[in-house]
């Protein structure tokens, strides 16, 4: 007789002991059994919500659905970031220009000039947070996924031989660029440099 999970967490939170072997108090019993039972629950839910995802993609119903299955072609690029940028970013808004793009994603300089002194003080972390954090990850991926890339050749040329903080400025700058090639590929079809689209 197989065991569904929640029987299997119960046999397991059974089993548990404290530091010096006893069982464990019957209130902290329930507690992680409540817990895991949450954890249960969640787990159901994002599996659902990947399904819905993943059916969408295939039978676009918005322009953002198009947009995040045309992203997902890309190889590197997973569902959960095809998804993000289309909903947060490029699914229904029109960039005019490079600048635009950046900007909005918070990955633009900002640059520091008071009389003869002029620096750049980082990225103005001004855009939105949840597609920067992605850019980021995904930047990562691509040079994982897409190493052939004239943007990861670009990086490696550049960043390659530098120390963590280094490649950490460096990852910045390439989602920034990354996410302009993005821009470009959605919408005139530009297929970045050196890029390997997904096996159909």
């Amino acid at each position: 007789m197989r065991l569904g999970r929640r029987s299997v967490i119960g046999l397991a939170v059974e089993r548990l002991r404290t530091w010096d072997g006893k069982e464990l108090p019957a209130a902290l019993r329930e507690e992680l059994l409540r817990e895991c039972e949450r954890l249960r629950v969640l787990e159901e839910q994002i599996k659902e919500l990947e399904k819905t995802q993943e059916q969408r993609v295939k039978t676009p119903q918005t322009a953002s659905d198009r947009v995040a299955g045309k992203l997902g072609q890309l190889r590197g690029v997973g569902p959960v970031s095809s998804w993000i940028l289309s909903k947060e970013f490029f699914g229904w808004r029109t960039f005019h220009n490079r600048r635009e793009v950046g900007a909005l994603a918070g990955l633009t300089g900002t640059p520091y000039s008071s009389g003869s002194s002029e620096r750049d003080q980082g990225i103005s972390k001004a855009g939105n947070v949840r597609v920067r954090w992605v850019m980021i990850e995904l930047s990562w991926r691509w040079l994982q996924f897409q190493p052939g890339s004239a943007l990861s050749k670009w990086f490696w040329e550049r960043f390659g031989h530098g120390n963590g903080r280094i490649r950490r400025i460096g990852i910045v700058a390439l989602a920034r660029t990354l996410l302009v090639a993005l821009w470009k590929y959605l919408d005139h079809g530009e297929i970045p440099e050196g890029a390997v689209l997904k096996a159909a």
